[in-house]
């Protein structure tokens, strides 16, 4: 008896693989359950009616099928996305609610697709590497595949087999076609646009239970004639070097490192993980012998996590390389991550609490389960952690740190260049509080979908400014950016990893670059210190730099907010502006103030976000403080006017940087009181350095506070002296803070 039940749960099991419709992110068991449960899910319930509501005002509006024309943000793509989008939700509410109105909507809309498709060109502003039919580039086919797939999956059953034929013959092979064999630098190599193309064509296979389209979307295409050394418009890599594979599980293979970190930087994870997870949700169900949510020891669930993980305190996405600023993890992307990772496995309880904060679910068993689930949980705030996210397909490859202490986060980038969406800013930092940006990334030039601002495309200063190291918080060498802005030069290399801890009250991580320039060795290592005799947590900012010759180091801060005092005397300029160089991403900065400090102790006050903030800096003689703003050479109007204190030591070969940054005090707009505008930090010290150790200090008026560091030996066993004008330094392992009482 044992044996004919296993025997029918695997021609069960076949059934749903092969044939059955719904089966991709919805299936006939899932649609039974929602229907039975629906009315005990509040809320599920809130966004079935919701959706309902937003699709019916569309029926009532009437749809349109525009010939395309536009770039992003342009009518004809605007109204594409809407119609994908329409007839994902229609093909839901069909299964979901079993009212005809929205089987009708989705064929209608698919049929005058089929009619127009076969005339289409591809996209008159062929401004892409890889130009789409009914987009302006093969990406947002691709969403539009992925979506649709779901649509017809939801309506195959309605439709009678002479309809399934024209709209597959006519429409759903030649544009999975066009995607795949037609554009192979697009479909066949290891990349977000990649992914989204595997995804379209993988799903539209399962919809139709074509094998032979779902093989290419699984394993890519064979003989694929692309050039490993050409470019896309993006100046990525058609091909990583070293990789052989393509196809979905090659991007599975390729894209993350064993922690779950998307070398593009948690921005375009975000974008990717829709088309990761969406197709797994459909393989899952089609295809459950792939196991794909155990592929590569469950990397997806780490995926997913690691992009949560990767949000500051305003649930925003750090925004390291071609990131736009805002992107949080509210975002229908990331709903749709912790709906699908929860449905996988629901011991991952802690993804309840991010569905609750999202207050959102999606339309299928996924989002009926996560909703379910929150009934019966017992909601926690969100749990936050320093970790170090390795970088780099074997974990090998550097990566970014996430520093929390208090209510400062660090994020600390070391990683790899991220591909042709990579900024040149090795060991770049930028820093956060519970009330926001402290320290920013500018991120991309970019407005997406803004039709005003070039289409949506990136913006020329992308590439003449947000790329370049001296728009980052990182050391830049004689004006050049790191690896002269080359792509394929920076894709060689990558930081190391020297040491981090992340112990309560104390926590720091240490990390090298020794290829940015040639015959030059950056070592940065950056502290969160939390004591109660400080007015709260600090950052301290160790960087030291030799070079093999003399050279110009600049360090620039891009604080956030308004100037409030300096110790160094540098009146702002009141006659024209000068620019602070000609390329480089110099040419886009102003000039407005610049003066010698001769001092040991320098300090630089601002404010932002009802809150003060001070820099506390070692001068030595000849340092030059600069004060600038973005927005030179700039004719458009696409740069932020942000304000950059840079830090300039001229003819030095060996140069180290200690720097204290501490949030103090408030500004209540209301009495119009300050509380503690001045900093309590009264001095910075480098006390000791050689190759081997530096030794630092800070001190408010009632303590001090001495770090000390090995720099060459990271062995956490290690035991250190230093004798030093009649004191001695004495700790085990990498490094010690030591607490003293004036």
């Amino acid at each position: 008896m044992k044996l004919f039940n296993i025997f029918i749960l695997f021609i069960i099991t076949l059934g749903v693989s092969a044939g059955q419709h719904p089966g991709l992110t919805l299936t006939q068991a899932g649609v039974q359950s929602i229907r039975a449960g629906l009315s005990a899910n509040p809320m599920f319930q809130k966004e079935l009616e919701k959706t309902q509501h937003n699709v019916d005002l569309a029926i009532a509006e009437g749809f349109d099928i525009p010939i395309p024309k536009d770039m992003a943000g342009g009518y004809t793509h605007e109204r594409h996305k809407v119609n994908y989008n329409l007839m994902h939700k229609a093909g839901n509410l069909y299964q979901i609610t079993g009212e005809e109105k929205y089987a009708k909507l989705v064929k209608d809309m698919l049929m005058e697709y089929a009619e127009i498709f076969p005339t289409l060109p591809i996209h008159p502003t062929k401004k892409s590497y890889a130009t789409g039919k009914i987009f302006w580039q093969c990406l947002n086919d691709a969403n539009w595949v992925v979506f649709t797939s779901q649509a017809y999956d939801c309506i195959y059953n309605y439709l009678s087999a002479e309809e399934r034929k024209h709209l597959e013959e006519d429409l759903f092979v030649p544009y999975a076609d066009f995607l795949s064999i037609e554009n192979p630098k697009f479909f066949n190599r290891i990349h977000n646009h990649s992914t989204w193309a595997n995804a379209a064509v993988g799903m539209m296979a399962l919809a139709m239970d074509n094998d032979t389209l779902l093989q290419k979307a699984l394993y890519g295409l064979q003989n694929d004639g692309i050039n490993a050394d050409e470019f896309d418009d993006d100046g990525g890599f058609f091909k990583m070097e070293g990789v052989t594979k393509a196809g979905f599980l090659a991007q599975l293979d390729y894209s993350f490192s064993p922690d779950g970190y998307f070398s593009e930087g948690p921005y375009y994870q975000r974008y990717a993980i829709f088309p990761f997870l969406v197709f797994s949700h459909a393989l899952h169900n089609k295809k459950p012998e792939l196991d794909i949510f155990n592929y590569r020891d469950g990397i997806l669930k780490k995926a997913t996590q690691s992009l949560l993980q990767l949000t500051n305190t305003q649930g925003h996405f750090f925004p390291i390389n071609d990131a736009q600023k805002g992107m949080s993890f509210n975002a229908f992307e990331i709903v749709n991550a912790v709906n699908i990772m929860y449905m996988a496995d629901d011991s991952q309880d802690y993804l309840l609490d991010w569905a609750y904060v999202q207050d959102a679910v999606i339309l299928n068993e996924a989002g009926f389960k996560t909703a379910k689930a929150l009934d019966n949980h017992k909601v926690e705030q969100l749990k936050k952690t320093s970790k170090i996210y390795r970088d780099g397909v074997d974990g090998k490859g550097g990566g970014v740190a996430a520093i929390r202490e208090g209510d400062l986060e660090v994020l600390f980038k070391f990683s790899t260049q991220g591909m042709g969406h990579g900024h040149f800013d090795r060991l770049s930092y930028s820093l956060y509080d519970g009330a926001g940006e402290v320290v920013q990334d500018y991120g991309a030039v970019r407005w997406v979908n803004v039709d005003q601002k070039a289409g949506g495309r990136y913006l020329p200063e992308n590439k003449t400014f947000g790329k370049q190291t001296i728009g980052h918080n990182t050391a830049v060498i004689n004006g050049i950016s790191h690896y002269k802005g080359s792509v394929k030069k920076a894709e060689a290399h990558h930081p190391i990893i020297y040491y981090h801890n992340f112990e309560e009250g104390f926590q720091v991580v240490s990390a090298i670059e020794d290829n940015a320039y040639k015959g030059t060795s950056m070592h940065r290592s950056i502290y969160l210190i939390n004591d109660e005799d400080l007015s709260s947590a600090v950052m301290l900012d160790l960087l030291q730099i030799k070079t093999e010759k003399p050279a110009t180091i600049e360090l620039p801060l891009w604080f956030v907010g308004q100037t409030m005092k300096s110790s160094f005397d540098c009146p702002k300029l009141s006659n024209e502006l000068s620019l602070l160089g000609d390329k480089n991403g110099y040419q886009h900065i102003w000039k407005e103030s610049s003066c010698n400090s001769n001092e040991d102790f320098i300090q630089f006050n601002w404010f932002n976000n009802n809150r003060f903030y001070t820099m506390s800096t070692v001068g030595e003689d000849g340092d030059e403080m600069i004060k600038g703003r973005l927005g030179a050479n700039d004719p458009n109007y696409n740069l932020r006017p942000d304000p950059v204190l840079i830090h300039k030591r001229n003819n030095r070969s060996h140069s180290t940087f200690v720097n204290v940054i501490e949030p103090h005090g408030r500004y209540d707009r209301s009495t119009e009181i300050p509380d503690k505008p001045y900093a309590l930090i009264t001095d910075v010290q480098k006390i000791y350095e050689d190759d081997h150790y530096l030794i630092s200090s800070l001190s408010t008026s009632t303590h001090t506070w001495t770090v000390m560091l090995s720099t060459s030996n990271n062995d956490e066993k290690k035991n250190h002296k230093i004798n030093f004008e009649g004191k001695e330094y004495v700790w085990e392992g990498v490094t010690k803070i030591k607490k003293e009482t004036k």
